[in-house]
Protein backbone atom coordinates (compact mmCIF):
# COMPACT_ATOMS: atom_id res chain seq x y z
CA UNK A 1 0.00 0.00 0.00
CA UNK A 2 1.39 3.30 -1.07
CA UNK A 3 0.06 6.92 -0.23
CA UNK A 4 0.30 10.30 -1.35
CA UNK A 5 0.81 12.90 1.33
CA UNK A 6 -0.84 16.27 0.63
CA UNK A 7 1.93 19.13 1.30
CA UNK A 8 1.06 21.54 3.57
CA UNK A 9 0.49 24.51 1.27
CA UNK A 10 -1.23 22.80 -1.38
CA UNK A 11 -3.76 21.78 1.46
CA UNK A 12 -4.20 24.51 3.46
CA UNK A 13 -5.54 26.68 -0.37
CA UNK A 14 -7.70 23.48 -1.13
CA UNK A 15 -8.85 24.01 2.45
CA UNK A 16 -10.27 27.39 1.55
CA UNK A 17 -11.49 26.93 -1.69
CA UNK A 18 -13.67 24.08 -1.21
CA UNK A 19 -15.86 23.06 1.85
CA UNK A 20 -18.51 21.08 0.16
CA UNK A 21 -20.93 24.74 1.04
CA UNK A 22 -24.58 24.08 1.44
CA UNK A 23 -24.57 20.73 3.96
CA UNK A 24 -24.54 21.36 7.61
CA UNK A 25 -22.02 19.05 9.49
CA UNK A 26 -23.79 16.74 11.77
CA UNK A 27 -22.07 14.27 14.73
CA UNK A 28 -21.01 10.94 13.21
CA UNK A 29 -19.26 9.89 15.99
CA UNK A 30 -18.63 10.58 19.90
CA UNK A 31 -17.53 9.61 23.11
CA UNK A 32 -18.05 11.41 26.55
CA UNK A 33 -14.40 11.16 27.33
CA UNK A 34 -11.11 9.41 26.63
CA UNK A 35 -10.87 5.61 28.35
CA UNK A 36 -9.68 5.84 31.63
CA UNK A 37 -5.41 6.13 31.38
CA UNK A 38 -5.50 8.28 28.78
CA UNK A 39 -4.79 12.23 29.63
CA UNK A 40 -5.07 15.51 27.04
CA UNK A 41 -2.27 17.52 26.56
CA UNK A 42 -1.97 20.26 23.60
CA UNK A 43 -3.30 20.84 20.49
CA UNK A 44 -2.40 18.37 18.22
CA UNK A 45 0.58 20.25 16.18
CA UNK A 46 -1.13 21.01 12.70
CA UNK A 47 1.56 19.59 10.36
CA UNK A 48 1.32 16.44 11.92
CA UNK A 49 0.31 13.75 9.51
CA UNK A 50 -2.58 11.40 9.61
CA UNK A 51 -3.88 8.63 8.09
CA UNK A 52 -7.39 8.58 8.31
CA UNK A 53 -9.15 5.03 7.19
CA UNK A 54 -12.77 5.70 6.26
CA UNK A 55 -15.08 3.07 5.96
CA UNK A 56 -17.82 2.99 3.67
CA UNK A 57 -20.86 0.89 4.01
CA UNK A 58 -21.75 -2.62 2.90
CA UNK A 59 -25.29 -2.99 2.15
CA UNK A 60 -24.64 -6.65 1.45
CA UNK A 61 -23.38 -7.91 4.40
CA UNK A 62 -26.45 -10.20 5.57
CA UNK A 63 -26.25 -11.85 2.71
CA UNK A 64 -22.66 -12.33 3.63
CA UNK A 65 -23.15 -13.24 6.31
CA UNK A 66 -26.01 -15.62 5.36
CA UNK A 67 -23.33 -17.59 3.69
CA UNK A 68 -20.95 -17.78 6.55
CA UNK A 69 -23.49 -19.70 8.57
CA UNK A 70 -24.38 -22.02 6.24
CA UNK A 71 -21.32 -23.15 4.93
CA UNK A 72 -20.02 -23.41 8.38
CA UNK A 73 -23.34 -25.82 9.33
CA UNK A 74 -22.54 -29.44 9.11
CA UNK A 75 -25.60 -30.20 8.74
CA UNK A 76 -26.42 -27.63 6.07
CA UNK A 77 -26.23 -28.82 2.46
CA UNK A 78 -23.48 -26.33 1.68
CA UNK A 79 -21.43 -27.06 4.23
CA UNK A 80 -17.70 -26.57 3.51
CA UNK A 81 -18.81 -24.65 0.11
CA UNK A 82 -16.54 -21.68 1.07
CA UNK A 83 -16.96 -18.25 -0.73
CA UNK A 84 -13.99 -17.33 -3.34
CA UNK A 85 -12.07 -14.07 -2.87
CA UNK A 86 -14.43 -12.17 -6.07
CA UNK A 87 -17.46 -13.66 -4.23
CA UNK A 88 -16.93 -11.94 -0.63
CA UNK A 89 -15.71 -8.71 -2.33
CA UNK A 90 -19.31 -8.32 -4.27
CA UNK A 91 -20.77 -8.67 -1.22
CA UNK A 92 -18.73 -6.28 1.08
CA UNK A 93 -18.46 -3.44 -1.76
CA UNK A 94 -20.25 -0.27 -1.33
CA UNK A 95 -23.19 0.98 -3.38
CA UNK A 96 -21.77 2.82 -6.54
CA UNK A 97 -24.15 5.99 -5.20
CA UNK A 98 -21.46 6.07 -1.90
CA UNK A 99 -18.61 5.81 -4.46
CA UNK A 100 -19.44 8.50 -6.27
CA UNK A 101 -20.49 10.75 -2.92
CA UNK A 102 -17.63 10.30 -0.88
CA UNK A 103 -15.17 10.54 -3.82
CA UNK A 104 -16.67 14.25 -4.62
CA UNK A 105 -16.38 15.09 -0.80
CA UNK A 106 -12.76 14.03 -1.04
CA UNK A 107 -12.18 16.18 -3.99
CA UNK A 108 -14.07 19.11 -2.72
CA UNK A 109 -11.09 19.27 -0.04
CA UNK A 110 -8.67 18.73 -2.79
CA UNK A 111 -7.92 15.14 -2.34
CA UNK A 112 -8.00 13.66 -6.25
CA UNK A 113 -7.95 9.91 -6.99
CA UNK A 114 -4.13 9.87 -6.82
CA UNK A 115 -3.91 10.81 -3.42
CA UNK A 116 -5.39 7.66 -1.64
CA UNK A 117 -5.68 4.08 -1.48
CA UNK A 118 -8.82 2.03 -1.48
CA UNK A 119 -9.47 -1.68 -0.47
CA UNK A 120 -9.74 -4.10 -2.71
CA UNK A 121 -13.86 -4.18 -2.25
CA UNK A 122 -13.58 -1.02 -2.36
CA UNK A 123 -15.17 -0.71 0.96
CA UNK A 124 -12.44 1.30 2.60
CA UNK A 125 -10.34 4.17 1.37
CA UNK A 126 -7.77 5.39 3.10
CA UNK A 127 -6.04 9.25 2.81
CA UNK A 128 -2.82 10.75 4.36
CA UNK A 129 -3.71 14.57 5.34
CA UNK A 130 -2.09 17.00 8.03
CA UNK A 131 -4.24 17.92 11.19
CA UNK A 132 -5.34 20.84 10.17
CA UNK A 133 -6.89 19.42 7.14
CA UNK A 134 -8.39 16.63 8.78
CA UNK A 135 -10.10 18.99 11.40
CA UNK A 136 -11.55 21.09 9.06
CA UNK A 137 -12.85 18.07 6.73
CA UNK A 138 -14.35 16.35 10.61
CA UNK A 139 -15.16 20.19 11.78
CA UNK A 140 -13.36 18.80 15.01
CA UNK A 141 -10.35 19.23 16.93
CA UNK A 142 -7.49 16.89 17.57
CA UNK A 143 -4.93 17.04 20.68
CA UNK A 144 -2.19 14.99 22.29
CA UNK A 145 -3.19 12.02 24.20
CA UNK A 146 -1.18 10.47 27.02
CA UNK A 147 -1.63 7.33 28.70
CA UNK A 148 -0.74 7.60 32.41
CA UNK A 149 0.60 3.91 32.75
CA UNK A 150 3.03 3.73 29.86
CA UNK A 151 4.18 7.26 28.62
CA UNK A 152 2.32 6.47 25.30
CA UNK A 153 0.93 9.50 23.41
CA UNK A 154 -1.53 9.51 20.49
CA UNK A 155 -3.24 12.30 18.33
CA UNK A 156 -7.10 11.68 18.85
CA UNK A 157 -10.39 13.47 19.41
CA UNK A 158 -13.79 12.86 21.13
CA UNK A 159 -16.22 13.64 18.61
CA UNK A 160 -16.25 14.34 14.87
CA UNK A 161 -18.59 15.52 12.22
CA UNK A 162 -19.34 15.20 8.66
CA UNK A 163 -22.01 16.53 6.08
CA UNK A 164 -25.42 15.39 6.97
CA UNK A 165 -25.06 14.10 2.88
CA UNK A 166 -22.53 11.92 4.07
CA UNK A 167 -23.81 10.23 7.16
CA UNK A 168 -25.35 7.40 4.85
CA UNK A 169 -22.59 6.88 3.04
CA UNK A 170 -19.79 6.97 5.68
CA UNK A 171 -19.80 4.24 8.73
CA UNK A 172 -16.53 5.28 10.76
CA UNK A 173 -12.99 7.62 10.51
CA UNK A 174 -10.45 6.08 12.22
CA UNK A 175 -8.05 7.42 13.92
CA UNK A 176 -10.81 9.74 15.64
CA UNK A 177 -12.47 8.32 18.29
CA UNK A 178 -9.75 5.07 18.56
CA UNK A 179 -7.91 4.64 21.95
CA UNK A 180 -7.26 1.12 22.32
CA UNK A 181 -3.94 0.11 22.79
CA UNK A 182 -3.53 -3.65 21.69
CA UNK A 183 -1.45 -5.12 23.39
CA UNK A 184 -0.27 -8.77 23.45
CA UNK A 185 -1.92 -11.48 25.77
CA UNK A 186 0.59 -11.61 27.78
CA UNK A 187 3.31 -13.23 27.38
CA UNK A 188 5.10 -13.18 30.93
CA UNK A 189 8.69 -14.44 30.52
CA UNK A 190 10.30 -16.34 33.78
CA UNK A 191 13.25 -17.73 33.92
CA UNK A 192 13.19 -20.32 37.50
CA UNK A 193 11.13 -23.49 36.57
CA UNK A 194 8.29 -23.60 39.32
CA UNK A 195 5.17 -26.00 39.49
CA UNK A 196 1.87 -24.11 38.35
CA UNK A 197 0.25 -22.67 40.80
CA UNK A 198 -2.08 -25.25 42.50
CA UNK A 199 -0.42 -28.27 41.08
CA UNK A 200 -0.07 -31.57 43.64
CA UNK A 201 0.60 -33.76 40.54
CA UNK A 202 3.55 -35.46 40.59
CA UNK A 203 6.55 -34.37 38.20
CA UNK A 204 7.99 -37.51 37.62
CA UNK A 205 6.35 -40.72 35.78
CA UNK A 206 3.31 -40.26 33.60
CA UNK A 207 -0.45 -39.44 34.00
CA UNK A 208 -3.50 -40.35 32.49
CA UNK A 209 -4.84 -38.00 30.32
CA UNK A 210 -8.57 -37.43 29.35
CA UNK A 211 -8.31 -39.79 26.45
CA UNK A 212 -6.88 -42.31 28.50
CA UNK A 213 -3.32 -41.49 27.11
CA UNK A 214 -0.53 -41.63 28.84
CA UNK A 215 1.29 -37.76 29.82
CA UNK A 216 4.66 -37.58 31.02
CA UNK A 217 4.05 -35.78 34.37
CA UNK A 218 7.15 -33.57 34.11
CA UNK A 219 4.48 -31.68 31.51
CA UNK A 220 3.13 -30.39 35.58
CA UNK A 221 5.94 -27.61 35.00
CA UNK A 222 7.07 -27.71 31.73
CA UNK A 223 5.46 -27.35 28.57
CA UNK A 224 6.90 -28.98 25.65
CA UNK A 225 5.96 -29.53 21.64
CA UNK A 226 5.87 -33.00 22.79
CA UNK A 227 3.48 -32.80 25.97
CA UNK A 228 0.99 -31.33 24.09
CA UNK A 229 0.88 -33.45 21.71
CA UNK A 230 0.87 -36.06 24.21
CA UNK A 231 -2.30 -34.06 25.86
CA UNK A 232 -4.41 -33.41 22.86
CA UNK A 233 -3.83 -37.39 21.57
CA UNK A 234 -1.22 -35.88 18.19
CA UNK A 235 1.22 -38.33 18.73
CA UNK A 236 2.98 -39.90 15.64
CA UNK A 237 0.21 -37.94 13.36
CA UNK A 238 2.76 -36.72 10.56
CA UNK A 239 1.48 -33.54 8.42
CA UNK A 240 1.75 -33.29 5.07
CA UNK A 241 4.23 -30.51 3.05
CA UNK A 242 2.41 -30.52 0.00
CA UNK A 243 -1.26 -30.64 0.08
CA UNK A 244 -1.53 -26.83 0.06
CA UNK A 245 -2.59 -26.80 4.10
CA UNK A 246 -0.98 -23.70 5.89
CA UNK A 247 -0.70 -22.10 9.76
CA UNK A 248 -0.35 -18.24 10.11
CA UNK A 249 0.38 -15.99 12.44
CA UNK A 250 0.13 -12.17 13.16
CA UNK A 251 2.59 -10.60 15.05
CA UNK A 252 1.97 -6.22 15.53
CA UNK A 253 3.85 -3.68 17.83
CA UNK A 254 7.25 -4.34 16.71
CA UNK A 255 7.42 -8.27 17.79
CA UNK A 256 9.60 -10.12 15.86
CA UNK A 257 10.46 -13.79 15.67
CA UNK A 258 14.17 -14.66 15.73
CA UNK A 259 15.34 -17.11 13.56
CA UNK A 260 18.48 -18.08 15.55
CA UNK A 261 15.88 -18.64 18.31
CA UNK A 262 13.66 -21.05 16.49
CA UNK A 263 16.09 -23.18 15.56
CA UNK A 264 17.46 -23.33 18.56
CA UNK A 265 13.97 -24.09 19.78
CA UNK A 266 13.76 -26.65 16.90
CA UNK A 267 17.18 -28.50 18.10
CA UNK A 268 15.75 -28.70 21.40
CA UNK A 269 11.97 -29.64 21.09
CA UNK A 270 11.51 -31.50 17.45
CA UNK A 271 14.56 -32.10 16.16
CA UNK A 272 13.28 -33.12 12.53
CA UNK A 273 12.29 -29.33 11.78
CA UNK A 274 16.07 -27.80 12.89
CA UNK A 275 17.08 -26.32 9.42
CA UNK A 276 13.75 -25.41 8.60
CA UNK A 277 11.44 -22.02 8.05
CA UNK A 278 8.64 -20.01 7.40
CA UNK A 279 7.38 -17.40 4.89
CA UNK A 280 7.82 -13.92 6.10
CA UNK A 281 5.15 -11.49 5.26
CA UNK A 282 5.41 -7.56 5.34
CA UNK A 283 2.01 -5.87 6.17
CA UNK A 284 1.86 -2.04 6.08
CA UNK A 285 5.56 -1.88 6.63
CA UNK A 286 6.06 -4.56 8.93
CA UNK A 287 9.86 -5.29 10.00
CA UNK A 288 12.07 -8.70 10.32
CA UNK A 289 14.65 -7.16 12.59
CA UNK A 290 17.03 -10.37 13.49
CA UNK A 291 18.86 -8.76 15.95
CA UNK A 292 19.02 -10.43 19.50
CA UNK A 293 17.89 -7.50 21.61
CA UNK A 294 14.80 -7.12 19.26
CA UNK A 295 13.33 -10.43 19.24
CA UNK A 296 9.83 -10.55 20.65
CA UNK A 297 8.99 -13.09 23.49
CA UNK A 298 5.22 -13.33 22.06
CA UNK A 299 6.63 -13.92 18.35
CA UNK A 300 9.03 -16.42 19.57
CA UNK A 301 6.44 -18.17 21.33
CA UNK A 302 3.75 -18.14 18.45
CA UNK A 303 6.37 -19.36 15.61
CA UNK A 304 8.41 -21.93 18.04
CA UNK A 305 5.15 -23.78 19.36
CA UNK A 306 2.99 -23.37 16.20
CA UNK A 307 5.50 -24.73 13.73
CA UNK A 308 7.25 -26.87 16.35
CA UNK A 309 3.68 -28.34 16.75
CA UNK A 310 2.73 -28.45 13.25
CA UNK A 311 5.80 -29.14 11.01
CA UNK A 312 6.29 -29.68 7.73
CA UNK A 313 2.95 -28.21 7.44
CA UNK A 314 4.33 -24.31 5.71
CA UNK A 315 3.99 -21.53 8.02
CA UNK A 316 3.57 -17.31 7.43
CA UNK A 317 4.53 -14.92 9.52
CA UNK A 318 2.52 -11.72 8.98
CA UNK A 319 4.24 -8.78 10.82
CA UNK A 320 1.67 -6.10 10.84
CA UNK A 321 3.87 -2.57 11.28
CA UNK A 322 1.56 -0.64 14.16
CA UNK A 323 3.12 2.63 14.25
CA UNK A 324 5.61 3.85 17.25
CA UNK A 325 4.19 5.87 19.96
CA UNK A 326 4.02 9.35 18.80
CA UNK A 327 6.28 12.04 20.12
CA UNK A 328 4.95 15.28 20.57
CA UNK A 329 7.72 17.23 19.38
CA UNK A 330 8.11 15.35 15.83
CA UNK A 331 5.52 16.96 13.92
CA UNK A 332 5.74 15.31 10.78
CA UNK A 333 5.66 11.56 12.43
CA UNK A 334 2.26 9.58 11.82
CA UNK A 335 0.63 7.21 14.38
CA UNK A 336 -2.44 4.87 13.72
CA UNK A 337 -2.17 2.04 16.47
CA UNK A 338 -4.93 -0.12 15.10
CA UNK A 339 -3.91 -2.37 13.34
CA UNK A 340 -6.52 -4.72 12.60
CA UNK A 341 -7.97 -3.08 9.66
CA UNK A 342 -4.46 -2.94 7.83
CA UNK A 343 -3.65 -6.67 8.31
CA UNK A 344 -7.94 -6.86 7.08
CA UNK A 345 -7.32 -4.81 3.98
CA UNK A 346 -3.96 -6.87 3.14
CA UNK A 347 -5.26 -10.59 3.44
CA UNK A 348 -8.75 -10.05 2.13
CA UNK A 349 -6.86 -8.87 -1.11
CA UNK A 350 -5.09 -12.20 -1.43
CA UNK A 351 -6.20 -14.97 -3.60
CA UNK A 352 -5.05 -17.37 -1.25
CA UNK A 353 -5.40 -17.24 2.62
CA UNK A 354 -3.67 -19.94 5.43
CA UNK A 355 -6.63 -22.24 6.38
CA UNK A 356 -5.95 -21.50 9.86
CA UNK A 357 -4.82 -18.49 11.74
CA UNK A 358 -3.83 -17.12 15.42
CA UNK A 359 -3.84 -13.56 17.34
CA UNK A 360 -2.62 -12.96 20.67
CA UNK A 361 -3.11 -9.69 20.92
CA UNK A 362 -6.53 -7.20 22.00
CA UNK A 363 -7.09 -5.03 24.21
CA UNK A 364 -10.47 -4.44 26.46
CA UNK A 365 -13.45 -3.71 24.56
CA UNK A 366 -14.94 -0.79 25.84
CA UNK A 367 -11.59 0.95 24.25
CA UNK A 368 -12.70 0.45 20.66
CA UNK A 369 -15.48 2.26 19.29
CA UNK A 370 -18.61 0.50 18.34
CA UNK A 371 -18.50 1.07 15.05
CA UNK A 372 -14.66 -0.01 14.35
CA UNK A 373 -15.48 -2.99 16.53
CA UNK A 374 -18.48 -3.91 14.54
CA UNK A 375 -16.60 -3.03 11.15
CA UNK A 376 -13.03 -5.05 12.26
CA UNK A 377 -15.78 -7.78 12.78
CA UNK A 378 -17.45 -8.15 9.80
CA UNK A 379 -14.18 -8.39 8.09
CA UNK A 380 -13.29 -11.66 10.30
CA UNK A 381 -16.71 -12.96 8.80
CA UNK A 382 -15.68 -12.76 4.90
CA UNK A 383 -12.33 -14.56 6.02
CA UNK A 384 -14.85 -16.99 7.74
CA UNK A 385 -16.68 -17.74 4.50
CA UNK A 386 -13.58 -17.98 2.80
CA UNK A 387 -12.72 -21.01 4.59
CA UNK A 388 -10.42 -19.66 7.14
CA UNK A 389 -10.16 -20.92 10.95
CA UNK A 390 -9.57 -17.55 13.06
CA UNK A 391 -8.71 -18.17 16.72
CA UNK A 392 -7.92 -15.40 19.17
CA UNK A 393 -6.58 -15.25 22.33
CA UNK A 394 -9.48 -14.72 25.04
CA UNK A 395 -6.96 -12.32 27.27
CA UNK A 396 -5.00 -12.41 30.99
CA UNK A 397 -7.33 -10.33 33.08
CA UNK A 398 -9.74 -12.68 34.37
CA UNK A 399 -12.94 -10.40 34.02
CA UNK A 400 -10.96 -7.83 34.24
CA UNK A 401 -8.46 -6.08 33.00
CA UNK A 402 -4.70 -7.29 33.43
CA UNK A 403 -3.70 -5.75 36.78
CA UNK A 404 -1.61 -8.07 38.34
CA UNK A 405 -3.39 -8.42 42.19
CA UNK A 406 -7.05 -9.42 41.23
CA UNK A 407 -7.94 -8.25 44.86
CA UNK A 408 -7.59 -4.81 44.38
CA UNK A 409 -8.16 -4.64 40.62
CA UNK A 410 -10.19 -1.53 39.69
CA UNK A 411 -12.56 -2.50 36.57
CA UNK A 412 -14.36 0.90 35.38
CA UNK A 413 -16.72 1.88 32.45
CA UNK A 414 -16.06 4.38 30.72
CA UNK A 415 -19.56 6.06 31.02
CA UNK A 416 -20.45 6.94 34.47
CA UNK A 417 -18.52 7.92 37.71
CA UNK A 418 -16.53 4.91 38.96
CA UNK A 419 -18.92 2.34 38.03
CA UNK A 420 -17.39 -0.78 38.27
CA UNK A 421 -18.20 -3.69 35.51
CA UNK A 422 -16.08 -6.86 33.83
CA UNK A 423 -14.64 -6.03 30.90
CA UNK A 424 -14.58 -8.34 28.01
CA UNK A 425 -11.64 -8.44 25.26
CA UNK A 426 -11.88 -7.23 21.45
CA UNK A 427 -11.41 -8.92 19.11
CA UNK A 428 -12.03 -12.32 20.67
CA UNK A 429 -15.93 -11.09 21.59
CA UNK A 430 -16.89 -11.19 17.86
CA UNK A 431 -19.03 -14.15 17.56
CA UNK A 432 -17.26 -14.74 13.94
CA UNK A 433 -14.02 -16.14 15.42
CA UNK A 434 -12.91 -18.77 17.84
CA UNK A 435 -11.86 -17.10 21.12
CA UNK A 436 -9.12 -19.42 23.25
CA UNK A 437 -9.21 -19.61 26.86
CA UNK A 438 -6.21 -21.14 28.87
CA UNK A 439 -5.83 -24.16 31.70
CA UNK A 440 -2.86 -24.84 33.68
CA UNK A 441 -2.04 -28.75 35.10
CA UNK A 442 -3.11 -31.93 34.37
CA UNK A 443 -5.46 -32.86 34.83
CA UNK A 444 -6.10 -29.49 33.53
CA UNK A 445 -7.83 -26.73 35.31
CA UNK A 446 -8.83 -23.03 33.86
CA UNK A 447 -6.28 -20.89 34.76
CA UNK A 448 -6.75 -18.23 37.18
CA UNK A 449 -5.52 -15.53 34.50
CA UNK A 450 -8.14 -16.62 31.78
CA UNK A 451 -10.01 -14.04 30.31
CA UNK A 452 -13.86 -14.66 30.17
CA UNK A 453 -17.39 -13.08 30.40
CA UNK A 454 -19.61 -11.40 28.11
CA UNK A 455 -19.18 -9.05 25.20
CA UNK A 456 -21.13 -5.61 25.38
CA UNK A 457 -21.43 -5.06 22.01
CA UNK A 458 -22.18 -8.08 20.27
CA UNK A 459 -25.16 -10.00 21.28
CA UNK A 460 -24.99 -13.93 21.84
CA UNK A 461 -25.07 -15.49 18.37
CA UNK A 462 -27.41 -18.47 17.34
CA UNK A 463 -24.66 -21.48 18.12
CA UNK A 464 -25.04 -20.58 22.00
CA UNK A 465 -28.47 -20.38 22.55
CA UNK A 466 -28.33 -23.69 24.13
CA UNK A 467 -25.00 -23.64 26.31
CA UNK A 468 -24.99 -20.11 27.53
CA UNK A 469 -28.80 -20.13 29.27
CA UNK A 470 -27.92 -23.10 30.81
CA UNK A 471 -24.80 -21.79 32.20
CA UNK A 472 -26.95 -18.67 33.56
CA UNK A 473 -29.11 -21.13 35.02
CA UNK A 474 -26.63 -22.53 37.25
CA UNK A 475 -25.64 -19.33 38.65
CA UNK A 476 -27.20 -18.03 42.23
CA UNK A 477 -29.58 -15.75 41.96
CA UNK A 478 -27.85 -11.74 41.54
CA UNK A 479 -24.43 -13.12 41.44
CA UNK A 480 -22.62 -10.23 39.55
CA UNK A 481 -25.70 -8.86 38.33
CA UNK A 482 -24.92 -5.51 36.54
CA UNK A 483 -21.16 -6.25 35.90
CA UNK A 484 -21.58 -8.28 32.79
CA UNK A 485 -24.11 -8.28 30.07
CA UNK A 486 -26.26 -11.55 29.74
CA UNK A 487 -27.44 -11.06 26.72
CA UNK A 488 -23.92 -10.94 25.26
CA UNK A 489 -21.34 -13.40 23.02
CA UNK A 490 -20.15 -15.79 25.78
CA UNK A 491 -16.21 -16.19 25.52
CA UNK A 492 -14.40 -18.36 25.52
CA UNK A 493 -15.27 -20.75 22.92
CA UNK A 494 -12.33 -23.69 24.07
CA UNK A 495 -9.47 -23.20 26.25
CA UNK A 496 -5.86 -25.33 26.14
CA UNK A 497 -2.60 -25.13 27.87
CA UNK A 498 -1.34 -21.63 28.94
CA UNK A 499 1.49 -22.08 31.74
CA UNK A 500 5.16 -22.71 31.88
CA UNK A 501 5.87 -23.01 28.08
CA UNK A 502 9.41 -23.47 27.24
CA UNK A 503 10.62 -21.25 24.30
CA UNK A 504 14.10 -19.75 23.35
CA UNK A 505 14.43 -15.72 23.74
CA UNK A 506 17.42 -14.53 22.84
CA UNK A 507 19.65 -17.68 23.20
CA UNK A 508 17.98 -18.81 26.78
CA UNK A 509 15.48 -20.89 27.57
CA UNK A 510 12.55 -19.01 29.34
CA UNK A 511 8.99 -20.14 30.56
CA UNK A 512 6.34 -17.99 28.97
CA UNK A 513 2.72 -17.82 30.23
CA UNK A 514 -0.70 -16.32 29.36
CA UNK A 515 -3.50 -17.12 26.60
CA UNK A 516 -0.45 -16.36 24.15
CA UNK A 517 0.16 -19.85 24.69
CA UNK A 518 -3.30 -21.00 24.39
CA UNK A 519 -3.94 -19.57 21.10
CA UNK A 520 -1.54 -20.71 19.01
CA UNK A 521 -1.79 -23.84 20.56
CA UNK A 522 -5.55 -24.93 19.62
CA UNK A 523 -5.00 -23.27 15.81
CA UNK A 524 -2.12 -25.60 15.80
CA UNK A 525 -4.52 -28.71 16.44
CA UNK A 526 -6.91 -26.87 13.82
CA UNK A 527 -4.16 -27.14 11.27
CA UNK A 528 -3.30 -30.80 11.79
CA UNK A 529 -7.30 -31.37 11.55
CA UNK A 530 -7.47 -29.58 8.24
CA UNK A 531 -4.25 -31.36 7.39
CA UNK A 532 -6.46 -34.25 7.47
CA UNK A 533 -9.34 -32.94 6.01
CA UNK A 534 -7.57 -31.97 2.89
CA UNK A 535 -5.56 -35.18 2.51
CA UNK A 536 -8.49 -36.72 2.25
CA UNK A 537 -9.79 -34.47 -0.37
CA UNK A 538 -12.55 -32.49 1.74
CA UNK A 539 -12.57 -28.71 2.62
CA UNK A 540 -10.97 -27.23 5.10
CA UNK A 541 -13.13 -26.21 8.29
CA UNK A 542 -13.53 -22.53 8.24
CA UNK A 543 -15.04 -20.97 10.86
CA UNK A 544 -15.16 -23.52 13.78
CA UNK A 545 -17.99 -22.30 16.32
CA UNK A 546 -20.99 -23.51 14.81
CA UNK A 547 -19.60 -26.95 14.36
CA UNK A 548 -18.00 -27.04 17.98
CA UNK A 549 -21.06 -26.18 19.28
CA UNK A 550 -23.06 -28.01 17.50
CA UNK A 551 -20.72 -31.35 18.00
CA UNK A 552 -17.36 -30.98 17.90
CA UNK A 553 -17.18 -30.18 21.75
CA UNK A 554 -17.54 -33.92 22.12
CA UNK A 555 -14.12 -34.37 21.25
CA UNK A 556 -12.93 -31.68 23.80
CA UNK A 557 -11.91 -32.46 27.11
CA UNK A 558 -14.19 -30.71 29.43
CA UNK A 559 -12.81 -28.05 32.32
CA UNK A 560 -14.74 -28.06 35.54
CA UNK A 561 -12.65 -26.78 37.98
CA UNK A 562 -11.22 -23.65 38.63
CA UNK A 563 -11.56 -19.62 38.29
CA UNK A 564 -11.15 -16.10 36.85
CA UNK A 565 -11.08 -13.72 39.12
CA UNK A 566 -10.97 -10.03 38.32
CA UNK A 567 -12.27 -6.31 39.14
CA UNK A 568 -12.24 -7.63 43.13
CA UNK A 569 -14.57 -10.52 42.57
CA UNK A 570 -13.67 -14.39 42.29
CA UNK A 571 -14.87 -14.15 38.66
CA UNK A 572 -16.71 -17.04 37.01
CA UNK A 573 -16.54 -20.53 37.57
CA UNK A 574 -15.41 -23.23 35.67
CA UNK A 575 -18.27 -26.31 35.47
CA UNK A 576 -19.96 -29.07 33.43
CA UNK A 577 -20.57 -28.22 29.43
CA UNK A 578 -19.91 -24.41 28.74
CA UNK A 579 -18.45 -21.72 30.72
CA UNK A 580 -16.88 -17.99 31.04
CA UNK A 581 -14.73 -19.23 33.66
CA UNK A 582 -11.60 -20.74 31.69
Amino acid sequence: MRLVSLSLPFAAALVEAASYKGFQHKVKESIGAPPRGWVRHGPAPSRHTLELKIALPQPHFPILEKHLWEVSDPKHERYGAHLSKEETEDLMAPHPETLDVVSEWLASHGIEEEHLYRSSAQDWVTIRVPVSLAEEMLDTKYHVYTHSETGESIVRTTTYSLPELLHEHVELIQPTTMFARFKAFKSILHWANTVSPGSSSPTSGTITGPAGNQVDASCNNTITVSCLRQLYNAVGYNTSATNCNKLALTGYLDQYANNMDLQQFYQLENPTAYGSNYTFVSVNGGMNNQSYADAGVEANLDTQFAFGLTYPTPGTFYSTDGEPPYIPDMETSTNTNEPYSYWLDYISSQEYIPQTISTSYGDDEQTVPFAYASRVCAGFAALGARGVSLMFSSGDGGVGDGDPDPATQQCYANVGANRTVFLPVFPAACPYVTSVGGTINIPETAAWFSGGGFSNYFPRPAYQDTVVPMYLDSLAHGTYEGLYNPAGRGIPDVAAQAYDFLIIYQGEEGYVAGTSCSSPTFASFISMLNDARITAGKSPLGFLNQWLYEDGYTALNDITEGNNPGCGTQGFNATIGWDPGE
